[in-house]
């Protein structure tokens, strides 16, 4: 119970710190470009068009809601977080104790053996993915509060308020937009990573050199990195679903096509070249073949 007490408490306070990154990523997935290209210099000092960063992007928001408006759709995030906290150590431990094993059942898998790797993946991705679907509804509410920056509205105010107003419009799989490119995006994240980094580990690493330890932990936090690049999209369409005609201005024309299902969404970013949109809020460039519109604040 401290344990879990601890890792709510620590996730809290990781999620406040990272919230105006999530906001102003949500936006530019979306498609909002509030200001114009500037003329700038990218990584090797060339002079190039780019669009306005990070900083740049919370300097606006601050401009016309205050400090306080970098942190809209919070609330919803934060009983998320805690939610899927505790219901990933609950269904985890649930997973241990009846020791599950998908490969080798009759006897315990070596610690550090493909069979141990298969085991321990297929318990996380039960764990993260019944999180995932308990807190799904909390996640759409958080980016449907981010996205009225856009037409400045004010139909999703709270919590309570935003789940009356999902059921009343949408009825319950209003709550679960997105969820299935989100789903997929979870699961093939988690597997990419974890075997990517045991192959590492197994055949790259020589177990006899000092620091092995310091050197696997690198290796997963780098095939975590790459994981999440190959399958940034999946989160991509996943948000866009989760805003896409819900009857807030970034869910609709001229932000984004009314697509009938996440497939729809996935074949029109990728024939528009969008589909890692939002992905880097550093170094931006413009896209390519895209007219910047003033009025709209947006590229067509």
């Amino acid at each position: 119970m401290a344990d879990t007490c601890g890792q709510v408490l620590l996730g809290s306070g990781l999620t406040v710190l990272s919230h105006p990154l999530m906001y102003i990523k949500v936006l530019v997935q979306v498609g909002h470009e509030p200001l114009p290209p500037t003329l700038g210099r990218n990584m090797f000092g060339r002079q190039v068009y780019q669009l306005p960063g990070l900083f740049a992007y919370a300097k606006h928001i601050i401009k016309i809601d205050g400090k306080s408006g970098l942190f809209k759709g919070l609330a919803p995030r934060l009983c998320a977080g805690t939610i899927g906290t505790i219901v990933h150590g609950k269904v985890l431990q649930k997973c241990q104790d009846e020791k599950i094993e998908i490969l080798g059942s009759s006897q315990k898998a070596e610690d550090g053996s493909l069979q141990h790797v298969v085991n321990e993946t297929t318990k996380e991705m039960i764990a993260r993915s019944c999180a995932t679907i308990v807190t799904h509804p909390f996640h759409v509410i958080t980016l449907r509060c981010m996205v009225q920056f856009i037409g400045r509205e004010a139909k999703y105010s709270g919590v309570f308020d935003s789940i009356v107003t999902i059921y009343r419009e949408e009825g319950i799989l209003g709550f679960f937009a997105g969820l299935i490119p989100r789903l997929l995006g979870d699961v093939f994240s988690l597997w990419i990573c974890n075997m990517l980094a045991h192959f590492i580990n197994a055949y790259a690493i020589d177990d006899s050199t000092s620091h092995t330890g310091e050197i696997k932990n690198c290796s997963q936090a780098v095939t975590g990195f790459f994981a999440s690049m190959l399958t940034y999209p999946f989160v991509l369409v996943s948000n866009l679903m989760a805003v896409n005609n819900c009857g807030l201005a970034g869910g609709l024309p001229p932000y984004a096509a009314i697509y009938p299902n996440w497939l729809h969404c996935w074949s029109h970013l990728s024939q528009e070249g969008n589909m890692s949109r939002g992905n880097s809020l550093f170094f931006r460039k413009l896209p390519a073949g895209k007219m910047y519109a003033i009025e709209q604040k947006r590229f067509f």
